[in-house]
This record gives structure tokens, C-alpha cells and sequence, in this order.
């Protein structure tokens, strides 16, 4: 059975399937028989062109749980490789489905994904499967960055599968339906650099041109220009985590998309008290992917998406190279460039001046040292007041003060640095005891409404409403031994 695609509002044009095929799987659907809808992203459906009053009912909610191919779709597996915390290894969507590019009635394309939907030839020893609370998580953190104005995947939607799965115990198992500009990744190069010809690998990046950077003109330079695009977008992309204090935990570059969209939200999370050695993920021991390294790893991977691509930048090695390190050495510039223009707006800052590295860093030190809250720092300056670890200190009145002499050297009146300083300083970030209780309630007790009020108050993180008043309350001692898992 497919899916009407005049009910449902389908439109796809499945591009990724004209691929060379060593690029992707077809596969079957892997039904389940229990499927419920848990969350629906209306918003997001509509934007999409989709009929939420037909993806709800019996017909839709079969296509969101992997039952039925909708009218038009694909079902296709995508393979890639990727540095899996700096060892090189061969992947592949284990337990995805892409089902379809979804064409909105602005002409945009957006991939369709099923995350948790079963086997897949690239699944090695898994079950293809997903458990509820790491679905909700995604959700969760993916909205939440998309309300943050952060390039996201997002989500669609989470359903049941009725089947229990094992994980550290028997869990429900659920499926997400993953909404992404693409999945190509850095990952997905490097496994055409490794097992496919030069014109397959050209074919993919020709296909990711067209898709994300249809600027880039045709001519000798053309790979290049596809390079230094990605390396633009990832180095912004990492500086607006930067600025909210998120921690990705587990930056593979298989987990590096070449739109510059955030993806794959396993053991993520948003720092509480400033440390730049915050590490949340459990199986990160080294501290790989702690926060202050997030703009250093960012660049090993655009290194390693360089390597991908050196047959095409140019016939000689040593050539292509050289081209190549010449590239990367503008990383760290536009990283830097982009944070710092973060950080003065953070502040109020509307030009530039010389030292104003030096006072951010100046009240960065005294947050480490004082174990102030990141997001509350910045919400109380917004507010003119002082965030509770750092009142009345000495030291941080004396860099209030000059801060204060730093905003009288501008134009703008106060009233347009507080607006600056609301639009870039979040009242409220997903805090990670606030998810954690959302997931609690969901999973072990069927309640959906705690998980339902923390995603209404993070739609505008930037509201600075009453309702988001409560959620701006840093965690009891318990949650400086905080600790995420991979499960998405």
C-alpha cells in the first residue's frame, strides 16, 4: 500500500537515489505493529507542505513508523565512513531509513529520515532500533537549537513501535522522523575517497554543490571553492555553539554535515557552571570532545574532509596537498572571527575594539573561577543585575566597570544594547535536569505534559517571559556529576 500523496501533501524527488549506487542501500521496511504517535511537530509539517490531519491519521502514522512507503518516496540506507573518536572505520545509516526528499511549496528540499526503523545492511551487530527516551532527547535538543536560531536537523515527529528493546535494560522502542537540508556528511566523502572511483566521488561532490552552494561556478577552482564553503559554514556553526555553552559530545566526522546543520544528538548537552573541560558524554574518558575543544576538532575534520577530497583539487598529490593547507589555515580565523562577533554582541558590543578580547576573556576567567552559570551570567547582564556566584565580588564589580566604559565608546543608547544583548543572551537554554525529568515522566510514566511545557518555553529562548522564569534555575549539586549516553 503507498500513501496518497494528494492527501498527505508528499512531494518528493528522490535525487540521492541517482547517485552511483555503491553510495547507498535499497532496502525493505521493517514493520512494527504497536506504532502510536507520541509527538507531532505541526509547525514544522506544515512549513514542510504536508496535510498534519492526514499524517495523523492511520495512513500517515503507518509511513512514520516504517510500515508503508509514501506515494513517490525512496528507501534507501546511506553509506559512509567517518573518525569515530580519531579511528578510522566504515559505516552507514545502522538503523535509518531515508524515505523521501520533500520538495516544500517554497521549492526547498528537505530529506526525510526515519531514525530507529530497523536492520539496515550497514546495521554490523545492531538491532536497528531506537529507544523512546533517546527520540524524545533529539526532539527535544533539536527544537531547542532551532528556537536558538542554530542550523539544526529537526524533528517531525517521535512514534511508538510497540516493541520493547534492549539497551542497559528493556526499554519501548520509538522512531523519529528526522528532517535535515541533507545527510551528506564529511563522513560520506571519505567513504567515496576510500571505496569509489574519482568520477563517483566527483559525482558526489558535483551533487553537493548543486544542493548546498549552487553559487559555486563551474571551472578549475570549483572543489576548492566547495571546501572553503563548508569550512565557512562548519566554522560559524561551531562558534553559535560556542556561544551557548552546548557540547556536542561526540564531533566523528560522520557526524559533520556538509550544510553546516547540527546533527545527531546522542550524549549532547548545554553547560551549566562555566568550565571550558566540561565533558558530559560517558564513553568521552579522554575529554575529546569537551567544550573548549569543540573549535580544534572542528578543524581536524575539515582536515580530514580536505584528504577526501584531494583528487579533485588537484591531478598531483603533493599539489592538491598543498592547496589544501593553504585552505585550512583560514579556519581558525573565521572560527575566531565569529565567535568573537558572538561574544561582543553577548556583551552589548556594536564595533570593534582592540581590547575587547582581553575583557571577555577577563569575565570568562572570573565565571571559571567563581563556578558561575554560563547562561545565567549573560541573562543577568542583560538585566543589569549580577549572576548569584558573581555578586558582590570585588574583581567582578571592577570588570563591570569596565565594561560599562567600554559601552560608553559606541553610539548606540542602552536601550539598543539591551536589545542587542536579549536577541543574543538566551533566557532559557534545555537545561539538562530539566530533559532528564521530561524524559523521566515520558518513558517510566506515560507523561507527556512535562516534556510538552519544556519545549513551549523553549520556542523563543529569547522571550525573557515569566513562564521562563522557573526553567532559568541551575541544578542542585547533583547535576555537577551529570552524565549522557550514545543512544540516538
Amino acid at each position: 500500500m503507498t500513501i496518497d500523496k494528494r492527501k498527505s501533501g508528499w512531494n518528493f524527488d528522490n535525487s540521492y537515489s541517482r547517485l552511483p549506487e555503491k553510495l547507498f542501500s535499497t532496502i525493505d521496511s521493517n514493520p512494527v505493529s504497536g506504532a502510536r504517535m507520541i509527538i507531532f511537530n505541526h509547525a514544522l509539517a506544515e512549513s514542510l507542505g504536508l496535510n498534519t490531519e492526514a499524517l495523523l491519521e492511520e495512513e500517515g502514522l503507518a509511513v512514520l513508523a516504517g510500515n508503508e512507503v509514501p506515494q513517490g518516496g525512496a528507501s534507501l540506507a546511506q553509506a559512509y565512513a567517518g573518525h569515530q573518536f580519531g579511528g578510522f572505520t566504515m559505516l552507514g545509516d545502522g538503523r535509518a531509513l531515508l524515505i523521501g526528499e520533500q520538495i516544500t511549496p517554497d521549492g526547498e528540499r528537505f530529506d526525510l529520515q526515519l531514525k530507529g526503523s530497523g536492520r539496515t545492511p550497514y546495521s554490523r551487530g545492531g538491532d536497528g532500533r531506537a529507544a523512546l527516551g533517546a527520540m524524545l532527547r533529539e526532539y527535544i535538543i533539536s527544537e531547542a537549537m532551532h528556537g536558538l536560531g542554530i542550523p539544526t536537523t529537526r524533528s517531525l515527529a517521535v512514534v511508538t513501535t510497540g516493541e520493547r528493546i534492549m539497551r542497559e535494560r528493556l526499554l519501548p522502542g520509538a522512531i523519529m522522523t528526522r528532517v535535515a537540508s541533507s545527510h551528506l556528511r564529511v563522513g560520506t566523502f571519505q567513504y567515496a575517497a576510500n571505496w569509489c572511483s574519482v568520477e563517483e566521488l566527483r559525482a558526489l561532490a558535483d551533487y553537493a554543490i548543486e544542493r548546498h552552494y549552487p553559487e559555486i561556478e563551474e571551472g578549475e577552482g570549483r572543489y576548492l571553492d566547495f571546501f572553503k564553503a563548508v569550512m565557512k559554514r562548519q566554522a560559524a556553526l561551531i562558534a553559535k555553539w560556542q556561544l551557548v555553552g552546548f557540547i556536542h559530545g561526540v564531533m566523528n566526522t560522520d557526524n559533520m554535515t556538509i550544510s553546516g546543520e547540527t546533527i545527531d544528538y546522542g550524549p549532547c548537552a548545554f553547560m551549566d557552571v562555566y568550565d571550558p573541560k566540561t565533558v558530559f558524554s560517558s564513553i568521552d574518558a579522554q575529554g575529546r570532545y569537551a567544550y573548549e575543544n569543540q573549535p580544534r576538532i572542528g578543524g581536524w575534520n575539515l582536515a580530514r574532509f580536505a584528504e577526501a577530497l584531494l583528487p579533485l583539487l588537484h591531478g598531483e598529490q603533493e599539489k592538491a596537498v598543498e592547496i589544501a593547507q593553504e585552505a585550512l589555515y583560514e579556519y581558525s580565523g573565521l572560527y575566531k572571527s565569529h565567535w568573537l562577533a558572538g561574544m561582543r554582541a553577548k556583551l552589548g558590543i556594536f564595533n570593534e575594539e582592540k581590547e575587547d578580547e582581553a575583557l571577555i576573556d577577563e569575565l570568562l576567567g572570573l565565571m571559571k573561577e567563581h563556578h558561575a552559570d554560563f547562561t545565567n551570567t549573560f541573562r543577568a547582564l542583560t538585566l543589569n543585575k549580577a549572576e548569584d556566584a558573581l555578586s558582590g565580588k570585588p574583581e567582578y564589580e571592577a570588570w563591570r566597570g569596565k565594561w560599562q566604559a567600554r559601552l560608553g565608546r559606541q553610539e548606540e543608547n542602552l536601550a539598543a544594547v539591551q536589545e542587542l544583548m536579549k536577541r543574543s543572551n538566551p533566557a532559557v537554554i534545555p537545561r539538562n535536569h530539566r530533559v532528564e525529568a521530561a524524559l523521566e515522566a515520558a518513558v517510566e510514566f506515560g507523561n507527556f505534559g512535562v516534556m510538552e511545557n519544556l519545549l513551549r518555553v523553549l520556542e523563543d529562548p529569547f522571550a525573557y517571559s515569566e513562564e521562563q522564569e522557573e526553567y532559568c534555575a541551575v541544578p542542585g549539586p547533583s547535576g555537577d556529576d551529570y552524565r549522557t549516553y550514545c543512544g540516538t
